[in-house]
């Protein structure tokens, strides 16, 4: 059952074959079969999901049938879930209880969703191997030596481990996409302000935003569908109307144009195996009818700078709330307010120090133009190489990553190469636009999981999910199993 995908557990649910405490104790099951390998969680809440399953039979048993109804999914530990930890894997937070759900969190509670835990990532959302995390790394796994990616890589890897059916990330550079693409599931980022960012622990807040991580496209509709929407708590919550998503999935790609960008494959920075199953991918759409243009995106050599300017400027006024004050770590023997405040953000790990410093660098008097205001002025044009583009196709495909899932260890010690992890999918943020990865193949030498990147206009994710279910049901990527 933990193998069932959304769509397949649903149906098993609504033909009483299967109980909702079935399927959670089967999830239960294979998270004490293998999470001391995987490592995806944090907090398992097993009383709570175990309630939770029960009272979506009891809601089974009385005729309803709301969309998630008794499917286990996992949550990102920066998502606040009432009554349960929410730490950002940092030691300033890590015994922060929160005293209500986010948005999205009371969206999958209303749809019957059981909450089995709260997933690992980077401290804050900060890095793209899940190595920053206080508690301790994840694991791929399709290489146990190997990262799931970042920042998003427990719930990627909870997902790829059958820990969950499905599982919610967040994604400022790549944080949903990338991990997806290392781990060989689904990832989805939505287009900024399609869902509400109220209870999401902030870290840069004009470019965070809750994504899906799934098994298939179709259940990233799904989940879509109960997620999305315009909320009150949260300005940037679009007042744009949510569709049903799960139509797109009927819809069929031919004629639709496929744009490829041709700064994505030129330099050499791209792993030959990943360039060859990409490619491949694309020459499967084209298979499929849509027909691919050469698009170009001048800017895109400026956009992993703009975007550490912009997101470690925002990332300095986000954390410094951090104060030893008002909620979370507080340091002891601090003899003064001012060391206290010193002391108390000791809690904070290597990169997000390395963040705040930049941030607060590039927002100082005399640096703040040349830095931050000249990133925000970047920012638009690789926002406006994006509507060029579209001008000329429906949906773009690229590569998710330079290479496959790297090894732990391999880049810790080098913040650069690590930023570079993102080079692909940090545009999509700075722009706002919605993207995708999906499972396109496997670098040959070590089978480990290649995603294709599909991006899309602002709020067309109908677009990207039409075009990416296509694909999966053309291809087996997505359903093949990591050795585990």
């Amino acid at each position: 059952m933990h193998r069932s995908t959304i769509t397949q557990a649903r149906e098993l649910l609504r033909q009483k074959k299967i109980s909702a405490a079935q399927l959670t104790e089967a999830v239960f099951a294979r998270i004490d079969q293998v999470e001391d390998k995987v490592q995806a969680f944090v907090h398992l809440t097993r009383e709570q999901a175990l309630r939770q399953a029960r009272d979506a039979d009891a809601r089974i048993a009385a005729g309803e049938d709301a969309p998630l109804l008794g499917i286990p999914i996992a949550l990102k530990d920066l998502i606040c879930t009432a009554g349960s930890r929410t730490t950002c894997a940092s030691k300033i937070l890590d015994q922060f209880v929160s005293p209500y759900d986010a948005t999205v969190v009371e969206k999958l509670r209303r749809a019957g969703a059981v909450i089995v835990g709260k997933t690992n990532m980077d401290e804050f959302a900060m890095g793209s191997s899940n190595e920053n995390s206080y508690h301790h790394p994840t694991m791929n796994p399709w290489s146990l030596s190997r990262v799931p990616g970042g920042s998003s890589g427990g719930s990627s890897a909870a997902v790829a481990a059958h820990e969950c059916m499905a599982a919610l990330g967040s994604d400022t550079g790549g944080s949903i996409r990338q991990p997806a693409s290392f781990c060989g599931v689904t990832g989805l980022k939505p287009t900024y302000g399609r869902v509400s960012r109220f209870g999401l622990v902030a870290f840069a807040s004009s470019l965070d935003q809750i994504g899906t991580l799934t098994k298939t496209v179709a259940d990233a509709a799904v989940l879509m569908n109960v997620i999305g929407g315009k909320d009150p708590r949260d300005s940037t919550a679009a007042d744009v109307a949510l569709p049903d998503f799960t139509q797109a999935l009927r819809k069929d790609v031919g004629g639709m144009k496929l744009g490829v960008p041709k700064e994505y494959f030129i330099g050499g920075g791209i792993h030959p195996e990943v360039e060859r199953a990409v490619q491949e991918g694309i020459r499967t759409l084209e298979s499929l009818g849509m027909q691919t243009v050469e698009v170009s995106l001048p800017h895109l050599d400026y956009a992993v700078a703009t975007y550490y300017v912009i997101a470690c400027a925002e990332a300095s006024t986000n954390l410094s709330r951090y104060d030893g004050v008002k909620y979370g770590y507080r340091a002891d023997k601090s003899d003064t307010l001012a060391h206290m405040y010193e002391n108390t953000r000791e809690g904070f790990g290597d990169e997000v120090k390395r963040r705040i410093i930049l941030g607060t660098f590039v927002l100082s008097s005399g640096y703040y133009d040349a830095y931050y205001l000249k990133g925000q002025k970047v920012r638009t044009l690789i926002k406006q190489d994006f509507e060029n583009a579209f001008g000329r196709c429906d949906v773009i495909a690229a590569p998710v990553a330079p290479y496959p899932a790297f090894k732990l260890g391999e880049k810790l010690d080098d913040p650069l190469q690590m930023y570079l992890a993102d080079v692909y999918t940090i545009s999509a943020n700075l722009a706002g636009i919605p993207a995708m990865s999906i499972p396109c193949g496997f670098a040959a030498a070590e089978n480990l999981p290649v995603g294709l990147q599909l991006m899309g206009k602002h709020f067309d994710e109908a677009g990207l999910i039409t075009v990416g279910h296509k694909f999966q049901q053309a291809t087996d990527f997505h359903s093949q199993q990591p050795p585990l």
